[in-house]
């Protein structure tokens, strides 16, 4: 029985654990297992592999830490024997207290070569703190006859006329609503600011084609699951208005209309610059600064040859909206990712000539092939409990996962393939590829998940050219290298978004920039650089990704802020 090994392993590591010995802990791991840690040993997110690491990193921890009374998860799914990355495992979630708070994990046993069962991957993760509760419901609102009822509170506390947020999100799409709404649930006066005129118009002033390519059940916002009405597939304008409705539903103090125009860090504090849609101006003095703005905040605009001489218009893919204006005209795409494709196919659509212009391999996957790395999340488990299944992939499994994944998908989608390389389409041919989402993860693009553009490229509908056969760009179109021009009226840059230490440059200035390095793209120990962590630059956070990534690592985001708030955290 699962339960059964799972509780006999369970009571083995809570007895090594209680007694402080880290080398007991980490000889119940198979000699190639591997330990993910999200806040619960140390105030960081941590992935280590094999006995000797693991024993010398719990050496140090387990004093600090103090883990005690580990056991089954009752509230949480049953243990059970399923496949994961190719390997056959029991499955357990525990839980356990640490000196800092409540915690949870999981663990997935195999058996080794005498038959032991020993973890071969152990997840550790921080739920809660002592004395400030896990996320607690905010307190219930008091009748006040002749005093302030529930929306002059509210009205009083997003004007911030008389006090000063703890913390400043930039940033009002899934990544900032979601760590504003963790916040919230712990009790730290939280701000968010956008430059946008409404909520949701990160989504909502796209392209009018627009629709998410992940599934619903995998996309839900923390607290507030979508109803299970909705489709499978969400239209950006529908994502909008709940962005809308989420923002007022989690009492969320929102500045639409106001930028940041700049900052600096005085030693405790911040003090931002903000200006508002009306062109007045406010001073901000937190302690914390979030930014939120995605990984794809400041486009890329590539200096391309003869480009500056095109007569006709030019556009990047995140200023593009609609296709009715090029009916009939000719419309030439660089880029061959997601945004690329969409905007090819729409623009196709509208009655526009298109040729898109490819300028490194491209991986391509079909929609149905693309929720395959998503497939946790149709297993019929609680999205609590998927999302904590989902942090316990350190990353050399969560490579290997993918590896097999993308094999399958390449299988399966070989006809579709085929056709696009016999239309001279360049495709992403690494034979050791892990597929869009480690793309994804590492560069933020370099993948299309195909709607439809692929078939009408395979078909010669819309047109292709290498970017290597490119002489320069004139005020007609494109000159190849053999003479020839192919004529343009729109020039569209799909070429893809700065890095966000870019987007703390422009607003932080150099030296946080270069203090904090690179965000986003793994670190040596696999980990996504400076994200849902701390930065070198104190009270520097960021938060991004899909709107999974986004519910998932803003808890830990959240624990962190509020730990500091609570003089637990070092650099409190």
């Amino acid at each position: 029985m699962a339960e059964d090994v799972a509780r006999a392993f369970l009571a083995s590591l809570d007895a090594a654990l209680t007694a402080g010995d880290a080398e007991a802990v980490a000889a119940l791991l198979l000699p190639d297992g591997h330990w993910r840690d999200l806040l619960a040993f140390a105030w960081d997110l941590t992935s280590t592999s094999g006995r000797e690491a693991i024993a010398a990193r719990l050496r140090d921890r387990l004093p600090v830490t103090r883990p005690r009374n580990l056991h089954l998860a009752a509230d949480r799914t049953p243990p059970r024997r399923v496949m994961r990355a190719g390997q056959k495992v029991v499955e357990a979630f525990f839980r356990f207290d640490t000196a800092t708070g409540p915690a949870e994990g999981i663990v997935r046993l195999r058996p080794d070569a005498d038959g032991q069962w020993r973890a071969w991957i152990l997840l550790t993760a921080l739920d809660g703190l002592h004395g400030h509760g896990t996320e607690a419901a905010k307190p219930d609102y008091a009748r006040d006859f002749g005093g302030e009822n529930w929306l002059d509170k509210r009205n009083r506390a997003r004007a911030y006329a008389d006090h000063e947020p703890a913390v400043v999100v930039v940033g009002c799409g899934q990544a900032g609503l979601g760590i504003a709404a963790r916040l919230g649930q712990f009790g730290v006066d939280t701000l968010v600011i956008d430059r946008e005129a409404r909520i949701g118009d990160n989504w909502r002033n796209r392209y009018h084609a627009l629709t998410l390519h992940n599934e619903v059940h995998v996309n839900h916002l923390p607290y507030m699951p979508f109803p299970p009405t909705w489709p499978v597939f969400i239209p950006k304008d529908r994502l909008a208005s709940w962005f809308e409705a989420y923002a007022e539903a989690m009492e969320l103090n929102v500045w639409t209309g106001t930028e940041l125009t700049g900052g600096r860090f005085d030693g405790d504090t911040w003090t931002l610059d903000l200006k508002r849609a009306d062109g007045s101006t406010r001073q901000m003095r937190p302690r914390h600064v979030v930014f939120a703005t995605g990984v794809s905040a400041i486009p890329i605009r590539p200096d391309l040859p003869g480009l500056s001489d095109f007569a006709g218009t030019v556009l990047h893919s995140g200023s593009y909206t609609d296709s009715a204006v090029w009916k009939g005209r000719r419309a030439q795409i660089v880029g061959t990712g997601n945004s690329a494709h969409d905007v090819a196919q729409d623009l196709h659509a509208g009655g526009a000539a298109v040729t898109m212009i490819q300028r490194s391999p491209t991986y391509i996957v079909s929609l149905q092939e693309a929720q395959r790395v998503y497939t946790l999340y149709t297993e019929g488990l609680p999205t609590a409990d998927c999302d904590l299944l989902a942090t316990a992939m350190p990353f050399p499994v969560l490579q290997d996962a993918y590896r097999m994944a993308t094999k399958i998908s390449r299988e399966i989608d070989k006809p579709l393939l085929d056709k696009l390389e016999a239309a001279g389409f360049r495709l992403d041919e690494d034979p050791d590829s892990m597929g869009f989402q480690m793309l994804y993860l590492q560069r933020g693009g370099g993948y299309y998940f195909n709607v439809g553009c692929s078939d009408l490229i395979a078909a010669g509908e819309i047109g292709l050219l290498h970017y290597d056969s490119i002489d320069r760009f004139v005020p007609e179109g494109a000159r190849l290298k053999d003479g020839s021009i192919v004529p343009a009226d729109l020039i569209v840059l799909a070429t893809g978004y700065k890095n966000q230490q870019d987007t703390a440059r422009a607003f932080l200035g150099d030296a946080v920039a270069e203090r904090i390095g690179p965000v986003w793209g793994f670190d040596d120990g696999g980990e996504l650089r400076n994200m849902w962590r701390p930065t070198a630059q104190q009270g520097l956070w960021f938060t991004a990704g899909s709107l999974a990534q986004c519910r998932i690592y803003s808890k830990y985001l959240a624990l962190q802020i509020k730990a500091r708030e609570a003089g637990l955290m070092p650099g409190a």
